[in-house]
């Protein structure tokens, strides 16, 4: 096999086009992934963890690429980021003040989206449509312009009452996905819930939270050319040599023909890729 790039694994970069352009930095390379489906391909984890902030090594990846310490102290590893109605920067406490008015006092946007059914997510206004692609979704819509972090997830905690806001990877990797009227789904909760929306909208402004009645429903094609019948995954620290057939990419998953592995939990391992 031929050596295609040596260095620490980040997350694959997307481009939205008629089928996602996944494309992968190591090292000095950047490799287009698409170019490897149908090819025999080989991960090979070097046994090194780089810690994504501080370059330190480290045993063990927390929160996706960072070593313990930086997964105590760095704001982007806070509960706040997994539940965004967390948040404590008005009590003083945040961990880096800074940080959070650049990431979280910033524009967002809450969104239905379909990768297993459909399910409510917020995401962070420059990051659409990244986000949806890497969820693995293949619809998407806008539902809420929100000026904060906090508020799009005060408003993604009331639509979670009657909605998900996880994906089924499983189901999302095994692309038996039905399309679904993500329009209709809009329209019905607008209306189921006015009332809780119109109590948060008296308490921070109604311009802070804006619901888009108008927006249309983005499609999202994955280069797949199989899905699997059964999922079986991957695990570098198990398995730190993993090989096969490249059949397809999704969400921040590479679908083998003897199992899937998702890219994005080995950020910062150091490895070897190599293609025949």
């Amino acid at each position: 096999m031929q050596i295609l790039g040596v260095g620490a694994l980040s997350k694959m970069h997307t481009e939205l086009a008629e089928r996602v352009v996944y494309s992968l930095q190591l090292g000095e390379s950047n490799l287009v992934v698409n170019s490897l489906l149908e090819k025999k391909i080989r991960i090979r984890s070097l046994g090194e963890i780089n810690c994504l902030h501080c370059g330190k090594k480290t045993k063990k990846s927390f929160s996706q690429g960072f070593c313990y310490p930086c997964f105590k102290r760095l704001p982007q590893c806070d509960v706040c980021i997994m539940s965004p109605e967390k948040c404590h920067y008005s009590e003083g406490t945040c961990r880096d003040s800074e940080w959070g008015e650049q990431h979280c006092f910033v524009p967002h946007v809450v969104y239905l989206a379909n990768s297993s059914g459909v399910k409510v997510g917020i995401t962070r206004a420059t990051q659409v449509p990244t986000r949806w692609i890497d969820q693995g979704a293949i619809q998407a819509l806008p539902v809420f312009n929100v000026q904060t972090r906090l508020q799009s997830g005060l408003v993604e905690r009331i639509y979670g009452e009657y909605l998900s806001d996880r994906t089924n990877w499983r189901a999302m990797l095994k692309g038996q996905v039905e399309l679904l009227d993500l329009a209709n789904t809009r329209d019905e909760m607008l209306q189921r819930c006015f009332d809780d929306i119109t109590a948060l909208q008296d308490i921070h402004g109604i311009q802070a939270i804006q619901p888009i009645k108008d927006s249309q429903t983005l499609m999202i094609e994955y280069p797949v050319i199989q899905y699997p019948s059964k999922v079986v995954t991957h695990n570098l620290d198990k398995t730190p040599d993993v090989e096969g057939v490249l059949l397809g990419i999704k969400g921040q998953y590479l679908i083998l023909d003897t199992g899937v592995i998702n890219m994005r939990k080995y950020t910062s391992y150091q490895i070897e890729l190599s293609s025949e």
